[in-house]
């Protein structure tokens, strides 16, 4: 299976535009098996509270059966568990918890995905991708602005990403390369399968419900062509000068030279998200003077500091005494600053 993997892989790195017409087949006992002994049995169960172990009591007969289901399109997803977790800023954050034997479907389904698009995703996407992570973003963000000529930063946020996506967009851009129907057949069956909050089921027009296996990477496949491929063909065909883009699911920063290339990429991208059922959250989203220039710069014109940002939990602020860039981060549990040094010869953020 691993091998069949590869060659997919192989083919969508080498093809500029390749269709896969056969990989539901792929979805077969081998896989469905692989997948059951990868799942952590100590994760939360869903609505039919079926758990790992309880599963494999009788594991050859309910493989046997999911296949024969897969096979005759008899398959039907549970609706996932909505369960709500606490967040950093107090509010709460709703997460989809599938049932055990869904949770083995969307894992085979998302290496089949992962083979296709990982090696058509853009370097400058870091969430949900094997090696990499939040810290590679985080230094990347930290490597542009010490070493680059960048002057303006555009912190945006996106309004209830994973609850938003479109279906029919999300489900067209699969199309461009996933040729076969049935697998189509079965991953829209995912997006439509609901969710049960407090015992009452809700259907599921939009979105991907945060928690479940398969949503992190329909998010980065939807970023890949709502966001990503139009910077790199749109954006920066457009762009004056130096600029980057550092994308970690829905959470992205851009860096700009000039003024006038992050004035225009901010304008331009509320439009570009609209077209995809997708908005900024205004008072998360802002376009600020941030660089080596900007502490001069700042005080020169207005008198005081310039602005901070957040990235990934990281607060991005310019350390006077040196001219260097630190991080301050919050600590989820506690009320002070765990303060991160950022040593630029390194590139790399050290914990204190």
């Amino acid at each position: 299976m691993g091998t069949k993997l590869e060659r997919i892989a192989e083919i969508s790195a080498t093809t500029p535009k390749p269709e896969f017409t056969s990989l539901y087949h792929l979805i077969n006992a081998e896989m469905l098996m692989q997948c059951h002994k990868e799942l952590d049995g100590n994760k939360a169960v869903g609505i039919d509270r079926v758990t790992k172990a309880e599963y494999e009591e009788h594991l050859e007969e309910n493989i046997t059966n999911l296949v024969e289901r897969l096979k005759n399109r008899a398959y039907k997803p549970l609706p996932s568990l909505r369960v709500y977790i606490p967040k950093s800023n107090g509010k709460m954050r709703p997460l989809g918890i599938a049932s055990y034997e869904d949770k083995i479907v969307q894992l085979a389904v998302k290496k089949i995905l992962e083979a296709i698009y990982e090696p058509r995703f853009l370097n400058c996407m870091y969430g949900f991708r094997p090696g990499r992570g939040c810290h590679d973003a985080i230094k990347e963000v930290h490597r542009q602005l010490q070493n680059e000529w960048i002057n303006y930063v555009v912190d945006a946020d996106i309004k209830g990403f994973f609850d938003h996506m479109s279906h029919e967009w999300l489900m067209r851009f699969l199309g461009l390369y996933i040729k076969d129907t049935n697998l189509l057949w079965l991953i829209n069956k995912y997006l439509k399968a609901g969710v049960i909050t407090e015992g009452v089921y809700e259907a599921s027009e939009e979105g991907s419900a945060q928690g479940n296996i398969i949503s992190p990477i329909l998010a980065n496949i939807y970023m890949h062509n709502v966001l990503t491929l139009w910077y790199k063909f749109v954006v920066l065909k457009g762009t004056e000068g130096k600029c980057f883009l550092a994308v970690y699911a829905d959470d992205f920063i851009a860096g700009f030279q000039h003024k006038s290339d992050a004035e225009r990429y901010y304008a331009a991208l509320k439009e570009r998200l609209g077209k995809f059922n997708l908005e900024l959250e205004e008072s998360k989203s802002r376009l600020i003077e941030f660089g080596r220039f900007a502490e001069g710069n700042s005080r020169r014109r207005y008198g005081k500091k310039p602005e901070t940002f957040d990235f990934l939990g990281f607060y991005f602020l310019l350390w006077e005494r040196q001219k260097e860039w630190k991080f301050l981060r919050e600590a989820e549990n506690e009320q002070k600053e765990i303060r991160t040094e950022v040593k630029s010869h390194e590139g790399m953020a050290v914990c204190q």
